[in-house]
C-alpha cells in the first residue's frame, strides 16, 4: 500500500515562503499522478497542482506565479514551493496519489491515496 507523509508546514509571515515535501513509500506504481491539495477551515478541498510519472507538472491558475512544483524533485518525493504567501493561504496541505490520466485530474475523488496533511499558517 502507498504511504504518503507530508512535511515542511509551519507558521510564516505574509510575504514569506515555505517548501513542502511529500515522501512516498510502499510502491507507487509504474504510472501515476500525484497532486497537492489544500483545505481551509470551512471550505472544500482545493486542487493546487499535479505531477505525473514523466515529470510533467501543472499548477492551478489561482496560485500560478507564487506556487511551483519543482522539476528536479526525486520520483518518490513531491515538492510544493510556496512564495509570497498570503493569509488566505492558511490551510491544511495534503499530497495525494492516483492512477495516471492525461492530464492529471483535479477532483479529489480521482485520488485514492492521501497523506495526513501539514498545517500552513500565514499571519503577522
Amino acid at each position: 500500500q502507498v504511504q504518503l507523509v507530508e512535511s515542511g508546514g509551519g507558521s510564516v509571515e505574509p510575504g514569506g515562503s515555505l517548501r513542502l515535501s511529500c515522501v512516498a513509500s510502499g510502491g507507487i506504481g509504474v504510472t501515476y499522478c500525484m497532486a497537492w491539495f489544500r483545505q481551509a477551515l470551512g471550505k472544500e478541498r482545493e486542487w493546487l497542482g499535479s505531477l505525473n510519472w514523466m515529470g510533467r507538472s501543472t499548477v492551478a491558475d489561482s496560485v500560478k506565479g507564487r506556487f511551483t512544483i519543482p522539476q528536479d524533485s526525486a520520483k518518490n518525493t513531491l515538492v510544493l514551493q510556496m512564495n509570497r504567501l498570503e493569509s488566505e493561504d492558511t490551510a491544511i496541505y495534503y499530497c495525494a496519489r492516483g492512477a495516471f490520466q492525461r492530464p492529471c485530474p483535479t477532483p479529489p475523488t480521482d485520488y485514492n491515496f492521501w497523506g495526513q496533511g501539514t498545517q500552513v499558517t500565514v499571519s503577522s
